[in-house]
């Protein structure tokens, strides 16, 4: 059973991105009513990627937890490496898409260096 959830969590993530950028996204980037944030409509559609395309990652990280949790090797450090480059992964969306504008990147950053230092800790 935690294979098949583990497959679709993956599916999902892989269509949810490719779907959203396929048939929303590029869509949105060709109309000219956009929000103008920090000036032009380059950081809203930028911001709206990087938000679309962080849940497929979120998706695989939880996928991974899942098939770990069924291998029966889910530990604290485990876990706790799952989330901390899930974070340093998710800081690369809105450096990507955003140019590094949208400064949520440094949170995520703080967060995957707090939570890595944190393994093998009490």
């Amino acid at each position: 059973m935690l294979t098949i959830a583990v497959v679709l969590l993956l599916l999902m993530g892989i269509a949810h991105s490719y779907l959203g950028e396929r048939y929303i996204l590029v869509r949105l980037s060709k109309r000219d009513n956009l929000p103008k944030v920090l000036g032009s409509t380059a950081f809203t559609l930028g911001t709206l990627r990087f938000v679309w395309h962080l849940t497929t990652l979120a998706w695989g990280a939880l996928a991974f937890l899942v098939f770990s949790a069924g291998q029966g090797s889910v530990s604290r450090d485990l876990v706790l490496t799952v989330i901390g480059f899930a974070a340093l992964g998710s800081a690369a969306f809105p450096l990507y898409f955003t140019r590094g504008k949208h400064l949520s990147w440094l949170v995520f950053v703080v967060v995957g260096v707090l939570v890595l230092a944190s393994r093998g800790g009490p």
